[in-house]
């Protein structure tokens, strides 16, 4: 199953709303934020929102009949729950109305290139999320990785059925570049999508990451970067 995982326009500029997933993650947001954050999605016609678990029913609301799909986080932002507790976590969200799921890997499965682990934890959520037809990205956390662990995770991913493969949580230090997305884009192959995210705040860093591969980009200054200004990646 791979909808939403295909290659980037040839003008992806003239399109670049539809590849940004406008995100609101910090711990301290409130209802109005993410009320907020749907109607900036929907005046700006973004891919869709990126929220976590408690704003799913929130968020799905709001954007009803908009276009804009509702992502939720799961495991997030360190991926070091037990197996069984993500998919509880992704059930929730999906029924709760996420079109779509982004959860972390075990972290420490890929430094220990432990594949198994990694097929084994991604492929239990991506059961449940696509069971109830919505889409998984995974998370391998890039600045936490050598190349060697990032290649491993991205074949344990496409091996236990995901659609995505993103780059970073945005909180654990570091973010997107182009040579990890490039070097995902290379493991996954041209059928799987891959997520760029953290560090994102320029029309022109979004481009460079769609250049190297990208087909979605996570950031909290998707305003700033269809408007070709600056903006804050905080999420």
């Amino acid at each position: 199953m791979t909808p939403h995982a295909t290659s980037a326009p040839q003008d992806a500029s003239a399109g670049l709303a539809k590849y940004i997933d406008h995100t609101l993650l910090k711990p301290e947001a409130s209802e109005a934020d993410i009320l907020r954050l749907c109607k900036e999605a929907a005046e700006h016609h973004f891919k869709s929102v990126c929220v976590n678990p408690v704003w799913v029913r929130t968020a799905n609301r709001a954007l009803l009949g908009t276009g804009v799909l509702t992502c939720a986080v799961v495991g997030f932002p360190l991926g070091a729950h037990n197996t069984d507790v993500k998919v509880f976590e992704a059930r929730g969200a999906t029924m709760d109305g996420a079109d779509e799921v982004d959860m972390v890997i075990n972290i420490a499965a890929a430094r220990a290139l432990d594949k198994d682990s990694l097929v084994n934890d991604i492929s239990a959520v991506a059961e449940v999320v696509h069971g109830e037809e919505s889409i998984l990205k995974v998370i391998i956390e890039t600045s936490l990785l050598s190349d060697a662990e990032k290649v491993l995770a991205c074949q344990a991913a496409v091996e236990a059925g995901a659609d995505f493969v993103k780059t970073s949580t945005g909180f654990n230090g570091g973010g997107a570049t182009a040579a990890d997305v490039a070097l995902m884009r290379q493991t996954v192959g041209p059928d799987i999508g891959v997520k760029a995210s953290g560090g994102i705040r320029t029309r022109e860093k979004a481009l460079e990451m769609i250049d190297a591969g990208a087909t979605r980009i996570g950031t909290s200054s998707g305003i700033a970067i269809v408007t070709g200004g600056a903006g804050t990646d905080s999420y």
